[in-house]
């Protein structure tokens, strides 16, 4: 009778928190209207070239990452529109000496995934290594090791497919940066496990006549006919162009089934195509705005005559466009969205966090029972020129077009060290910040900009203050245009402006970025460290 009681009073307890943890909702943007409607991005960050697979009543989706750490996130949903983020496929980058220093726009580029035999597969690729695979029974982790399924150099977006016969193929572009050649597709054979290519591939749409920057494919197979999707026509200015052919080798129809018409969507394109269980049919793609990333848009899709259209066609073209609001695909589903504020209260940190380079255990450790994110300082890397080259950055996406960052950090340096420095930054190609640095026995709060950060200017700091003790809260406020105001507080209320106003820029193939970090100029055997309190977004 008391394992009885037990094992409900746990269950209550579970049914209790599965709501609360259900109810993770954005202070900044959430797609869903609370109407049976959402209206587009469905997420307003940067999840550059996503891609989606559905298995059971749940959708996954994965993004790029590019040199970021931990890599190719993970988000699940139950109706397309809300989504979280459960995990990340890969923990570290490999080669792992390669990716302990930032790699800026290297790494995971456009991803696919796919649900197969009760197993999620992810291909991703290196461009400058190669095509990769790994493996889970859960999408949200653990995720098998990385194996290389095709070596070489600027071999982009692959995307696998397990045909009606059983064999298993893989289509992929070309980056031209790598290879000298691009705007191709090639197709391959892969073994049974799809874990190795098993020809040198074969080339099946040159995209140079009509279709120009031609990447991204995504390859599926329906009513007899095998489909291409794929983007054309570059990143922010492109359209979203469909292949078809009865012969997986071609030769393809071309057709391009979305644009960006009157619309204020700027290259609609590259994506995933989703039936849901009901039979409807949808279409996740990214917009590019600058500063913001590449946010992910949800369209309505058909098929009439063989052909998809995407979004809405207003005049019968077979060419639709982006819709801006719509009906969701599924009613009912709790209002969820990725994970911003962090208080810093559990013993991990949150899945929102990415370094810019493979971690350290020394940068950071959450301290749970002071309820607070303990920052070590590092070391500077013996190049150093900016922020730019420094890979102990924590730092998160912009959730939305206008938003608000308060974080609480309480510093304590070694009193034996000089210039250890702590605080939050907003990070781009160009890069400004708020922080406190060490000088002598004071702590000073530093206003600093840095532009053209990527190709090794000094920043220009500015001594705004003496802080009269080891607190202090920094406030950035962005506003339309990514127009990015920095402040500070000695008490937590009132709030001095801090330099002049930062337009944030983008970093290589990513949006800007925003978080918090903690460094020093030289080596010691007992660093000082900075614990952060929390970090809100609204």
């Amino acid at each position: 009778m008391y394992i009885a009681k037990y094992i409900y009073s746990l269950f209550v307890l579970l049914l209790i928190s599965l709501p609360q943890k259900a109810q993770q909702k954005s202070k900044a943007w959430v797609s869903d209207l609370g109407n049976g409607y959402y209206k587009n991005p469905v997420l307003n960050a940067d999840y550059s070239d996503p891609d989606v697979c559905h298995a059971g009543n749940d959708y996954y989706l994965i993004s790029s990452s590019f040199n970021e750490a931990p890599g190719l996130p993970v988000l699940q949903s139950k109706d397309l529109v809300n989504w979280q983020i459960i995990g990340h496929a890969i923990q570290r980058q490999f080669p792992l000496e390669h990716f302990d220093k930032p790699q800026h726009g290297n790494g995971c580029w456009a991803p696919a995934i796919r649900y197969h035999k009760d197993s999620f597969y992810i291909y991703f690729p290196d461009p400058d290594f190669g095509i990769y695979m790994i493996k889970a029974k859960n999408a949200a982790g653990p995720w098998s090791d990385p194996v290389m399924v095709k070596a070489g150099k600027g071999l982009i977006d692959p995307c696998p497919l397990w045909d009606d016969d059983g064999k298993v193929y893989l289509v992929h572009a070309w980056a031209g940066s790598r290879a000298g050649i691009k705007s191709i597709l090639t197709l391959n054979r892969m073994n049974a496990a799809g874990t190795q290519v098993t020809d040198e591939g074969v080339l099946i749409f040159d995209g140079h006549p009509s279709q120009p920057t031609l990447e991204g494919p995504k390859l599926y197979k329906r009513n007899g006919y095998y489909y291409i999707f794929a983007p054309a026509g570059g990143v922010s200015t492109g359209w979203q162009l469909v292949l078809r052919s009865k012969n997986i080798y071609g030769p393809y129809e071309e057709k391009i089934v979305m644009d960006q018409g009157n619309t204020p969507i700027n290259g609609p394109h590259q994506g995933a195509w989703v039936e849901t269980p009901s039979g409807a049919h949808w279409f996740l793609h990214f917009q590019d705005k600058g500063a913001y990333g590449r946010v992910v848009h949800l369209q309505p899709m058909q098929w009439i005559n063989n052909w998809p259209v995407i979004g809405v066609d207003k005049d019968g073209d077979g060419k639709g466009e982006p819709v801006l609001t719509y009906k969701k695909p599924v009613a009912g589903s709790p209002v969820i969205t990725p994970s911003e504020s962090d208080e810093f209260n559990a013993n991990t940190l949150g899945v929102q966090w990415q370094w810019q380079a493979n971690p350290k255990s020394t940068w950071m450790m959450s301290f749970p029972n002071r309820g607070a994110l303990r920052l070590f300082s590092a070391q500077l890397p013996e190049d150093f020129h900016n922020y730019w080259d420094v890979p102990n950055l924590l730092l998160q996406k912009f959730p939305a077009d206008t938003f608000t960052v308060t974080t609480k950090c309480s510093f304590n340096p070694n009193p034996k060290l000089e210039e250890e420095r702590t605080g939050l930054i907003i990070m781009g190609a160009s890069y400004a910040s708020i922080s406190i640095i060490k000088k002598g026995t004071a702590l000073q709060v530093v206003s600093a900009v840095c532009k053209e950060a990527d190709k090794g200017t000094a920043e220009v700091q500015n001594i705004l203050a003496t802080l009269p003790d080891s607190t202090c809260w920094f406030r950035v406020k962005v506003k339309e245009g990514a127009v990015c105001h920095f402040s500070y507080s000695v008490n937590g209320v009132d709030f001095i402006p801090a330099g002049e106003p930062f337009i944030a820029q983008p970093g290589r193939w990513v949006g800007a970025k925003v978080g918090i970090f903690c460094t020093r100029p030289t080596k010691i055997n007992d660093s000082g460290f900075a614990d952060y309190d929390w970090f809100r977004v609204e």
